[in-house]
């Protein structure tokens, strides 16, 4: 089989680059190991900046009717008692979409489905061979391969890549499960993710309801214990972990699907190695708290999406497939910080001293400024890259086909410039890449925007226009 994108992954990571490539008309084939999907809800929620960039290609609405109900609160750090706060972000969507990981990646591999895009199951890959002109993964060529295969990525192994950073040194289960019997210690609905967090006996835990009767149930003992990915896991474990904290009363019903995971951190040097990039937790691994892993590998996805069609398509300027690297390393650097200084904030019971912090940075979290600051981070509603400007607003325009908003004229996957006052612009050299739409809004510039939602160029740029164009589009 010949293609021009072989894609590694059926995960979020993966299906979403192959929608984006897709939507720019590169033909591309995903490869996935597991002969079928996993049942486990895993990830849980989509955090504001990836909602934002779902809504970018109109896909958020229907992920939401799939979503599970949640209140109107805030995401977390550390499990801290304070809910961020994204209102302040001017965001449609200021709070985390409660969504099990299983219906994203269902949704997303139905709609390559549907537009006869391959997405072959039971397919591992044992042999990858790169040269000047392209990639041959088993029987099967294509110009670029794209690895989405996980923090234990096979493409990584097979190619010799690093993947420097620290082991783990904690391990911790998490669980779909039902309840034969509970105390009145067991939530009934979902809160803050701070109200859910247990100690007792030795032990931490979450455990919140997902629908119907089923839990997620998050666990492991305080003290360190070294991974061991391979033992099973057995309901007795569970059940143990389930009654030091929530008391006799509690007991296991079925123990539906089950997964350990540890604090390793890691991330590959370089993103790019010829005609192979690495995306998603093939890229970085963390321990898994605060929302970031499924948020980072899908809007890595998008950043990659857009610049890998524009080289495949022959027009993409010099540098441009580079600049995934250069954009998305720093900001997963960024997430690995974050979440190894999460784990030492919430793990108080290793060091007594760890208390006093948590009770100061709670006290700071309550400050606006900080609290701005930290939900900026956590939500991806700050992330901008160097010499580009930040996320496009989702603002209300009217258009001579009336109102509408910035994210519905993005659907295309394409560059947009957005003209909001009188002066005459001619894009025409680059309208086959780059829509162009004028329209009325309170208090703004023109802009051209990036595919992946951040302003490339504003009208109050000293730098022309077609500088911009250029630098982006070729």
């Amino acid at each position: 089989m010949e293609t021009e994108v072989i894609v590694i992954g059926a995960g979020p990571t993966g299906l979403m680059l192959a929608n984006e490539l897709t939507l720019a008309g590169v033909p591309v084939v995903v490869l996935e190991k597991r002969l079928t999907p996993s049942a486990q809800s895993r990830a849980s929620g989509l955090q504001p900046r990836t909602a934002e960039v779902l809504d970018l290609r109109g896909m958020l609405d229907p992920l939401l009717d799939r979503s599970l109900p949640r209140g109107e609160f805030g995401g977390h750090f550390a499990g801290l008692p304070v809910e961020l706060d994204c209102r302040p972000w001017q965001t449609r969507h200021p709070y985390p979409v409660a969504i099990p990981q299983t219906r994203l990646e269902a949704f997303l591999e139905q709609r390559l489905l549907d537009q006869g895009v391959p997405v072959l199951r039971g397919v591992e890959v044992t042999a990858i061979e790169q040269d000047s002109a392209g990639v041959t993964a088993g029987d099967i060529r294509g110009s670029y391969l794209v690895a989405c295969d996980g923090g234990h990525s096979t493409v990584r192994k097979l190619l010799g890549v690093p993947f420097p950073g620290t082991a783990g040194t904690m391990s911790s289960v998490v669980a779909d499960l039902t309840l034969a019997s509970r105390s009145d210690t067991v939530p009934t609905t979902s809160e803050h993710f701070s109200r859910h967090l247990e100690t007792a006996n030795g032990f931490f835990t979450t455990l919140h309801p997902l629908e119907d009767d089923l839990y997620r149930f998050i666990f492991g003992k305080l003290a360190e214990v070294r991974p061991d990915r391979e033992t099973p896991i057995t309901t007795m474990e569970v059940n143990e972990a389930l009654q030091a904290v929530y008391g006799s009363e509690t007991q296991l019903g079925e123990l539906r699907e089950a997964s350990r995971f540890s604090n390793a951190t890691r991330q590959v040097e370089h993103y790019r190695e010829g005609r192979v990039i690495f995306a998603g937790d093939a890229a970085h691994i963390h321990l898994p708290i605060g929302g970031q892993g499924v948020n980072l590998g899908i809007q890595d996805a998008v950043n990659l999406g857009w610049k890998l069609a524009a080289t495949v398509r022959g027009w993409a300027p010099e540098g441009l497939l580079d600049s995934y690297h250069d954009e998305r390393h720093p900001v997963a650097a960024r997430v690995l910080r974050t979440t190894r200084a999460q784990g030492v904030i919430m793990n108080s019971a290793q060091n007594a001293n760890l208390a006093a912090v948590r009770d100061m940075f709670t006290d700071l979290l309550r400050l606006p400024d900080a609290n701005y600051f930290v939900s900026g981070m956590m939500s991806g509603l700050d992330t901008q890259y160097a010499g580009v400007g930040p996320r496009m607003i989702d603002l209300d325009l009217t258009t001579t086909d009336g109102p509408t908003r910035v994210s519905r004229l993005m659907h295309s996957g394409r560059g947009l410039l957005l003209s909001l006052d009188d002066t005459p612009r001619s894009i025409d050299r680059w309208s086959d890449r780059v829509d162009h739409v004028a329209a009325k809004a309170d208090d703004s510039p023109t802009v051209l925007i990036r595919p992946d939602g951040y302003i490339a160029w504003s009208a109050t740029d000293e730098q022309p226009l077609e500088t911009a164009l250029t630098r982006w589009f070729g």
